[in-house]
């Protein structure tokens, strides 16, 4: 297996590497794990411009460090998938960290965090195409609607087209809903039951069919209800990175409980875990499928 020393020599003097690996790559038999679940690391945010984790806001600025722990929660038994955009997918493939996992290719990642265009949240990443010709098992989006802000149509219509362009390639589309305001001049997500409801029906309906549609949400109040608005799979977000880990592992725990609820998609939470290591915040995650 390839080291981190070998992927920059390789990066620079093989281009043709990634392409290699990608046919390289042994697919997953099935979408979940062991456990019967689908237990996906996240690592989509740099793209962003989002690189806070915790206190520290440039976090995930080290690209070394970051694939070094996305490795180490790949490499834990029950870790099935990981999600990203193509540079950090790409890192791991000549990492050889692929074979056998779920991969989501992250698409739209032209909202950039702070911008005044964050509601136009334009495809830059991966295309329906693209994540089809690799042979990854799904495309994820994120789907914020403002109702004071116009660009959140073209989200709106961007995510669509694209649920509809994954499903005619048969490949999950991953679908991370909110309604979302400025407050501040700072876009805030609302974690209300009833914006949940409203902004999950809204996801669930985009596209020409939803028989390939996914729902990626985050635990609200009354998860119960919220759940009950949709009929389609779902994956649990870990969101921010909390000094209350018991409570994000209970609250968790408590969603996976919910018929439609089919595993977990945690990114910061683990990968920069308050206290303890990656494998140990992993593990315990694990534990909870």
């Amino acid at each position: 297996m390839p080291d981190l020393g070998d992927l920059l020599d390789t990066r620079t003097r093989r281009p043709d590497a990634i392409a290699a690996a990608a046919a390289a790559r042994r697919r997953p038999t099935s979408l979940f794990g062991e456990h019967g679940r689908l237990m996906v690391i996240a690592a989509d945010h740099p793209a962003r411009g989002a690189l806070r984790a915790g206190a520290d806001p440039l976090a995930m600025a080290n690209r070394v460090d970051l694939l070094d722990r996305i490795r180490t929660a790949l490499a834990r038994p029950g870790v099935n998938g990981v999600l990203g955009t193509p540079d950090i997918l790409e890192d791991l493939l000549l990492l050889g960290e692929l074979d056998g996992k779920v991969v989501i290719g992250s698409m739209n990642r032209g909202g950039l965090a702070g911008t005044t265009f964050e509601m136009d949240d334009r495809f830059t990443a991966y295309d329906a195409g693209s994540i089809a010709a690799a042979g990854y098992e799904g495309g994820k989006m994120l789907l914020r609607i403002d109702p004071d802000d116009p660009g959140t149509v073209t989200t709106l219509e961007s995510c669509g087209n694209a649920v509809a362009q994954l499903a005619a390639r048969r490949v999950m589309a991953m679908v991370e809903p909110f309604i979302s305001h400025r407050v501040d001049g700072r876009v805030r997500n609302d974690l209300t039951p009833e914006a949940m409801i409203r902004a999950m029906t809204v996801a669930a309906g985009l596209g020409t069919t939803s028989a390939y549609t996914w729902l990626k949400v985050p635990v609200v109040p009354e998860m119960e209800r919220v759940m009950a608005a949709t009929t389609l799979p779902a994956l649990i977000l870990g969101g921010e990175v909390t000094q209350d880990a018991a409570g994000a592992y209970t609250s968790w725990s408590k969603a996976l409980q919910l018929p439609t609820v089919q595993g977990l998609v945690i990114g910061r939470s683990l990968l920069y875990p308050a206290r303890g290591t990656v494998a140990d915040a992993v593990d315990r995650a694990v534990s909870l499928l």
